[in-house]
């Protein structure tokens, strides 16, 4: 059995900045400022980014704290307008929709998520894009830990609870669009498949020695064959 846990934005959907005009919003209204804008948010979690921008602009850590579910609402709030506004709705990216056929068809292959995404967020992006959440049975969230290092240990903890399985972090595949997503399973000796949808190209992403690399999903076969490659 293999666990395979995807990504979310950039690699599985695209919703074209939503995610980033929400969190400045909420940001702004709790804090009364968004921090460094050349801040990159690709392969952090969500309480990550506010720590991290708060901590630029001299918020300190207990004050970060103390506000952050008052934050992760009004995110969440402005997250369900950003994707409902036309021309900024989530969009799967190419080959998503095949690639979790096959899987989901096969008796030797569960999906879950791990993503920096809170899992409210999580769950609002997949809706837009089209993509029932429920398809995950064992996912690791933004919400569950800060630092991405640490959910695929929380991935492993939800398959035991959920699937009555020790799954060893060789039966674990991360797929995703950012070094992070490469690194972060090194730990508990999970594999990691990157994709060149997001915001990294090939040469970047292979540079962390991830176990393949594609341009995108769109190879079925191909993605499946490295997914369950010994």
């Amino acid at each position: 059995m293999r666990l395979v846990l995807f990504d979310i934005d950039g690699t599985l959907l695209w919703s074209d900045g939503a995610g980033r005009r929400a969190m400045e919003a909420a940001l702004m209204q709790t804090f009364g400022g968004i921090g460094d804008t050349s801040y990159r948010y690709d392969g952090k979690t969500d309480r990550q980014i506010v720590r991290d921008l708060m901590r630029g602009i001299g918020v300190a850590d207990d004050h970060v704290d103390d506000r952050m579910e008052q934050l992760v609402e009004l995110y969440l709030d402005g997250l369900r307008v950003e994707l409902a506004v036309d021309g900024h709705q989530a969009r799967v990216l190419a080959g998503v929709p095949e690639l979790l056929d096959t899987l989901e068809a096969r008796d030797d292959v569960v999906l879950g998520l791990l993503t920096g995404n809170i899992a409210g967020g999580a769950a609002l992006k997949l809706a837009a894009a089209g993509i029932d959440v429920n398809r995950f049975r064992v996912n690791a969230f933004g919400s569950d830990e800060e630092l991405r290092p640490l959910l695929p240990a929380v991935a492993q903890a939800r398959a035991r609870e959920i699937l009555g399985l020790s799954m060893e972090g060789e039966r674990m595949v991360i797929i995703g669009d950012t070094p992070a997503d490469i690194d972060c399973g090194r730990a508990v000796g999970a594999r990691a498949i990157a994709v060149a949808t997001g915001r990294y190209d090939i040469e970047e992403l292979s540079s962390h020695s991830p176990a393949a690399v594609f341009a995108d999903l769109a190879d079925t076969m191909a993605v499946v064959q490295a997914v369950i490659r010994d």
